[in-house]
């Protein structure tokens, strides 16, 4: 079912970003704010906490200069730009592969 195979995308996507934690990311929201910080955690909702906050373009959004540390609901992010040092291309894939095979056998 469609609900099962949004489910499994959310969990393989879960495994990827708990392998970032403690990288620095730029997380880009629905309201054009991106914030850089350190990936603290991430939860099966693909809500996240960052740490050591910073704002791309603080010009455009001054009222966020102080803070530090955020939480960051998973449906309120639109991107999440990562270090291409930290991304292992051929792991990504096989378990893409892998999960696309489980997903074919279960129909």
């Amino acid at each position: 079912t469609l609900h099962s195979v949004d489910q499994s995308v959310s969990m393989l996507f879960y495994s990827f970003f708990k392998t970032l934690i403690g990288q620095e990311v730029v997380v880009e929201l629905k309201n054009d704010l991106a914030i850089r910080g350190t990936l603290h955690s991430v939860d099966q909702y693909l809500n996240v906490k960052l740490l050591n906050v910073s704002i791309v373009e603080p010009d455009k959004f001054p009222h966020m200069q102080s803070v530090k540390h955020c939480f960051v609901r998973g449906s309120v992010i639109r991107y999440v730009q990562l270090p291409k040092a930290s991304i292992d291309v051929e792991l990504l894939q096989d378990a893409t592969r892998k999960e696309a095979a489980q997903q074919r056998a279960a129909k």
